[in-house]
């Protein structure tokens, strides 16, 4: 097998260079497969070596051939300066944070943000004496009005956590990049396959690999990508400083699911939009929360920027217990209940963001769902879920 030299591997599809990168038979004795690669100490042959650290792996927590091919296969869909992987998708989320922000700095955060970067940023960031502000997501270029003097980033996600909300990432890009202000952005929902966070200007893209990359319930993992090679400089030091480092076996299994990650997500993409129309149709649901449909608020934003959708979204219910709301998800066999998606398995959850909300309000009149759509058969699915509004309207 031939290897290709970086300008012929750069014009391949995205789905050939998922297929090639990070992997070289030749350095994993004619397997196809880089081999898990364990360890701490490396020997060095001699003083001079080692004291001039002149070796391809200076230490455990420097990194690892397996490690390496993992970030090789994210970067080449990336399409920035470099990526870092690490041990969790909310630890990638907190990294991005402490590379760009300091003591004295002020950070702008989509009121949607998934609630545990919240919680960090009201906790931690806070320690460290970084103030954040809560904005609209659907803000666009008036974030500049939100601008002061010491802000240093933008924390954006989308579609929201939970509520979906677009928003309109050139917009804040451009407005930013005017001020000397980076963006980061959770891009896990649309991954780069759909959505090239570097290509719009975004310059810190974070991916909860624990999703869509991995793929199987079975890993926990993380990767944030520059845009640039000196915000890429700062990036690795921050993660080499926090000693980051990613289990070999987990970054292994990561890599071997995004071998198949855009043939999921091609399969994947029209079984959640199917099951979002099925549901718009239902009497029981007040309102989908989709922006690949037409009439969701965000799809024109949607359709301009992005290439697909994954299969998560939400459902607003009419107006009923939560009595009701339990009867139906708890009889459920096919939609297991867990706070995870991305996975090749359909998944549900009862979820109410109102609470911690702080800069919009959400003002559901009803309970609102989450649901990821796996790999089963679609009208096994739909069958499960006709069955559990039975029990919903049977509960009152």
């Amino acid at each position: 097998m031939k290897k290709l030299p970086p300008s012929e591997f750069a014009r391949l599809g995205e789905r050939t260079r998922l297929v090639l990168a990070g992997r070289d038979p030749e350095d994993s004795y004619g397997f196809v497969n880089p081999p898990i690669v364990r360890g701490s100490t490396v020997i060095y042959s001699n003083t001079e070596d080692f004291l001039a650290r002149k070796a391809r792996y200076t230490y455990g927590t420097a990194g690892n051939p397996t490690l390496d091919a993992l970030e090789a296969a994210a970067n080449t869909i990336e399409g920035g300066a470099g990526v870092v992987a690490v041990p969790s998708g909310l630890m990638a989320c907190t990294l991005a944070f402490l590379t760009l922000l300091s003591a004295g700095d002020h950070v702008l955060v989509t009121d949607s943000v998934y609630r545990p970067t919240r919680n960090f940023c009201d906790t931690f960031l806070k320690r460290m004496g970084v103030e954040t502000t809560y904005y609209d997501p659907m803000v666009g270029a008036d974030i500049a009005t939100l601008f002061r003097p010491n802000t240093k980033a933008v924390w954006t996600e989308a579609p929201g956590s939970q509520t979906f909300e677009m928003q309109d990432i050139p917009a804040i890009v451009g407005a930013a990049r005017e001020r000397g202000i980076l963006v980061a952005l959770d891009n896990t929902w649309a991954t780069p396959l759909f959505f090239d966070a570097h290509g719009f200007g975004v310059d810190l893209s974070v991916q909860a690999g624990t999703k869509y990359y991995a793929a199987h319930s079975d890993v926990l993992i993380g990767t944030v990508s520059a845009r640039t090679p000196e915000l890429y400089k700062a990036l690795r030091a921050t993660w080499t400083q926090l000693g980051l480092i990613v289990a070999p076996e987990d970054a292994f299994l990561t890599l071997r699911g995004m071998r198949t990650m855009a043939i999921r997500l091609k399969e994947q993409m029209p079984a959640g939009i199917a099951m979002a129309n099925w549901l718009k149709a239902r009497p029981e649901v007040a309102r989908v929360m989709h922006p690949a449909l037409p009439d969701d608020p965000g799809h024109a934003l949607w359709k301009r920027d992005f290439t697909g959708a994954s299969s998560l979204f939400a459902i607003e219910l009419a107006p009923v217990s939560m009595k009701a709301v339990a009867a139906m998800l708890d009889g459920l066999s096919l939609f297991g209940m867990g706070a995870s998606w991305g996975g090749y398995e359909s998944l549900v959850l009862p979820f109410d963001c109102t609470d911690y909300r702080t800069a919009t309000t959400p003002g559901f009149k009803g309970p609102t769902i989450r649901i990821h759509i796996g790999l089963e058969d679609l009208e096994d699915l739909k069958a499960d879920l006709d069955a559990g509004f039975a029990r919903l309207r049977a509960a009152g």
